[in-house]
């Protein structure tokens, strides 16, 4: 597909929940699951708070929203400098492989390079293969780990 000629990408503004929150349930839907409302409203809470740790990041093409990127750094114990954790990455279906992922992506590196976090990373699903190849292009490949996770 043609990349889009105009992606900019900036921080959340309050004004935009409701774009926002469209693209953050169609995102919790693609991955077959579902949050209370209330933690939909903390996790929003926590994105417009410059006290919380969590930054979001919206891509807009001619006026609208067509995607988000959440993230946040973190102390890590073999780095000096934080790194940061891309939790969530999720584009509008009507703009996939046109640029939008990779404009957010490299919003969070760039914003990486500016704070002197030492890495930005982040995990997928193995069935998510579009995904997979933009992470491949950009990354190399992955890291050769495997995820577990238990219950807290």
């Amino acid at each position: 597909m043609t990349a889009l000629a105009s992606i900019s990408v900036r921080p959340v503004v309050p004004e935009d929940r409701a774009e926002w929150q469209r693209l953050w349930v169609a995102y919790l839907t693609f991955y077959e699951t579902s949050l209370p409302s209330a933690l939909t409203d903390l996790l929003w809470s926590r994105i417009l708070d410059p006290a919380e740790p969590v930054e979001a990041r919206v891509a807009v093409v001619e006026g609208g929203i067509v995607g988000i990127v959440h993230y946040f750094p973190h102390p890590d114990t073999w780095e000096e400098n934080a790194v940061c954790y891309l939790q969530d990455l999720f584009v509008d279906p009507s703009t996939r492989g046109k640029g939008v992922g990779e404009a957010l992506i490299r919003a969070v590196q760039r914003r990486a390079r500016q704070e002197g976090w030492a890495n930005v990373y982040w995990q997928t699903a193995e069935d998510n293969p579009r995904a997979r190849r933009l992470y491949d292009k950009l990354t190399g490949g992955p890291s050769g780990f495997v995820v577990y996770q238990l219950e807290g």
